[in-house]
């Protein structure tokens, strides 16, 4: 273990060379996980710079911002220039000018070679099947229509055809019930440019995930398990703690954090799986970055997950990551379908009692996420219906 430096010796650690400017912290993204990030580094006064767009929702709550994005060679390079380490809020990323940045001495945290697990889905599917304890759906590459009818026909249908990168909330994500709908879908990502895999529909009693975090030194912080609900392919809600057994919850955690000190993670990890309905625990998706489904943490748990990241990051103390609440609920808040601006009805949805409303200063769009809102109460079903209402009167619905 690193031992623990003189406040002298970390601000001396901390300063980059006269030519630079002075952020800490470089984060690749600027939408709402950066914005909360920057939340968090205000309170332990630290300095970051956000790489994204001037109208993106962390510019808008007053983060520094470089304007560019993180497929720009150039851009990265410059935000590296500016930063004692970088990190990611999405992994929309040039991956090889990451890895060219490492090999020139930036610090980049989580390092190139764990981010390629979330930048590269097959890559991640093919890295977690080869790891002992550590089960994943089947799922083969693909290339054309005959290879996934050969899945088809030693998994049955449906399958669920994948972008190996580039997608998220639903994004880049079909599930195919016949031959001609898998046909429709490979024409549509082949289109678009993506390279598909196929896996196996599987049959899921629940969805969890867990977040871990794991320094540079080597100090592991695992939060407790949340039970989550897709729609859409969008996450609508997360539950703490998960309603499952306790063998099963003290599963995750451990699975997580063997994840962690096996890929060497520095940062935070979020780990989504499929429970199913014989108690199979299989990771969905890894996320080498904060996450939607740690947005509860914020309200239910002694520290959140935007903190966390920082501390990680900057090999600073892990936070505390119990449970501060018997119970918690998040759900998301989505723009309804006549465009209308859930801030327009916040004063309603703060009459709900116990909910912490969270908006991202978002353009309000169909189906776009522009917030959240957290209930903690002492039974998770008591803390869901509370959500649900705030939510549900955010986005107008009836």
């Amino acid at each position: 273990m690193t031992p623990e430096l003189s406040a002298d010796e970390l601000q001396s650690q901390a300063t980059p060379p006269a030519e630079h400017a002075s952020a800490r912290v470089g984060i690749v993204g600027a939408g709402q996980l950066a914005r909360m990030g920057w939340q968090a580094a205000i309170s332990l006064d630290l300095d970051l710079l956000c790489l994204g767009a001037a109208d993106e929702a962390a510019a808008g709550a007053g983060a520094p911002l470089l304007e560019g994005n993180g497929r720009d060679p150039a851009a990265l390079a410059t935000l590296a220039g500016r930063c004692q380490v970088l990190t990611f809020e999405h992994e929309l990323v040039d991956l090889p000018a990451i890895v060219e940045l490492e090999a020139n001495g930036v610090q980049i945290r989580p390092s190139a070679t764990v981010l390629a697990l979330a930048v590269d889905k097959l890559h991640q599917r093919r890295t977690l099947s080869g790891m002992d304890d550590v089960e994943v759906p089947s799922y083969a590459p693909v290339t054309d229509l005959s290879e996934v009818e050969s899945f088809a026909a030693d998994h049955g249908w449906p399958v669920v055809l994948k972008a190996r990168s580039g997608g998220y909330d639903g994004r880049g994500v079909w599930i195919c019930a016949s031959r001609s709908t898998a046909g429709q879908a490979l024409q549509e990502g082949q289109d678009a440019g993506l390279e598909l895999y196929v896996e196996e529909a599987v049959d899921i009693a629940l969805e969890l995930a867990v977040l871990v975090a794991r320094s540079p030194s080597g100090e592991v912080a695992v939060y407790p398990p949340v039970e989550t609900c897709q729609v859409d392919g969008m996450c609508r809600w997360v539950v703490m703690p998960a309603r499952v057994p306790e063998n099963i919850a003290r599963e995750v955690e451990e699975l997580a954090r063997n994840l962690a000190v096996h890929v060497g993670l520095e940062g935070l990890l979020a780990v989504e799986l499929f429970l199913t309905r014989d108690d199979r625990l299989l990771v969905n998706e890894l996320a080498l970055r904060t996450h939607n489904t740690g947005h509860v943490h914020t309200e239910a748990s002694t520290t959140s997950q935007f903190e966390q990241h920082l501390r990680a990051v900057l090999d600073l103390p892990l936070g505390v990551t119990a449970q501060i609440a018997a119970a918690a609920a998040m759900v998301n808040v989505v723009g309804p379908q006549d465009g209308s601006d859930p801030a327009s009805r916040l004063q309603d949805a703060l009459r709900v009692p116990g909910a912490s409303v969270h908006l991202y200063g978002k353009r309000a769009r169909p189906g776009r996420k522009l917030g959240h809102v957290t209930v903690c109460a002492a039974r998770p079903e008591t803390a869901l219906t509370l959500a649900l209402d705030a939510a549900d009167r955010l986005e107008g619905n009836d």
